[in-house]
């Protein structure tokens, strides 16, 4: 029933027509638990309630369909004005973003173009960008076009996935450009011929990246909700005298609240990823795939 479910919306999350249909209809169901709304205003609001507290951020603008070249260029647009926000309002929040959002489907050049577009104007604010990694079908284009950028800016780290094989090999490579990795375990289904079927695997190789990305002495942020892999973060680095600025724990929007704030109060830097926009269903469906809890939650709003 489980593995049902998560098929199903992992399936609802890539529909083009389910996407369309919820954009009509706004947050339903208990999305604003996981999505921070629909505007900037409201994004900005979301991370400054989280700066209260102790906590950063990462914003990112929702947007997974875009077809032409036009809607590429929007959505680069939207990024460039949520850094405006972000300097305007003073929250302390970093951008996230995906590039297939920017045009990577329709042309690898007009999605570099946008990439430095927006890198040059978070350059200007002395803010970071983070690119979102995708299916594992974008996987080395987004890699390649990373180790471009990084021939140009300093700010700007990229995403990787525990729970593809190569992995391992992408963290040697990309440590000869000293770079800054969110590491996370992965959260797209994909082939076995790609990736670790089996959780256990996937938490045993999540271990050891982390383990190598720390060692390399590059900054790492943990992305994970996941207790013993916290727990495990927390025991490496106090053995190896790694310094608390070296790395960051980073969650969802929205998950895991007590956690977040009660690793604030052990002193370690804590960052939320915020998403925002009109276009969150596909978001929202992962989320719920991700975890049976996230199901409930969402049945019982239903009803509400």
């Amino acid at each position: 029933m489980e593995m049902m479910l998560r098929n199903m919306f992992q399936s609802l999350g890539k529909s083009r027509s389910a996407n369309r249909l919820a954009k009509k209809y706004g947050l339903r169901f208990g999305a604003a638990r996981f999505v921070a709304g629909e505007t900037i205003k409201q994004s900005i609001d979301a991370v400054s309630g989280l700066n209260k507290d102790g906590r950063i951020a990462t914003l990112d603008h929702l947007g997974e369909f875009v077809f032409s070249e036009e809607e590429a260029t929007l959505s680069a647009d939207m990024c460039i004005q949520t850094l405006d926000a972000i300097a305007s309002s003073g929250v302390q929040s970093n951008l996230s973003l995906k590039m297939t959002s920017l045009g990577l489907d329709i042309s690898r050049e007009l999605c570099v173009s946008n990439m430095k577009r927006i890198l040059n104007r978070a350059r200007q604010y002395g803010n970071f960008v983070r690119i979102d990694m995708e299916d594992y079908a974008h996987c080395q284009v987004s890699l390649d076009i990373y180790r471009e950028l990084r021939e140009e800016f300093d700010n700007v780290g990229i995403v990787i996935q525990a729970y593809l094989f190569r992995t391992e090999q992408d963290i040697q490579d990309l440590s000869a450009i000293r770079a800054n990795l969110r590491l996370v375990k992965g959260a797209y289904k994909e082939s076995p011929q790609v990736a670790f079927p089996e959780k256990k695997d996937v938490d045993e190789n999540y271990k050891k990246i982390i383990q190598m990305h720390l060692k390399n002495g590059h900054y790492s942020a943990i992305a994970s909700h996941d207790e013993a892999i916290i727990n495990f973060t927390k025991q490496f680095v106090s053995e190896n005298g790694i310094s608390i600025d070296q790395f960051e724990f980073q969650m969802l929007y929205g998950i895991c609240e007590e956690m977040q704030k009660q690793l604030v109060k052990e002193g370690y830097r804590v960052r939320v990823y915020v998403p925002y926009g009109v276009d969150w269903f596909g978001y929202f469906m992962r989320r719920l795939a991700e975890r049976p809890a996230n199901v409930w939650f969402v049945l019982k709003n239903m009803f509400k």
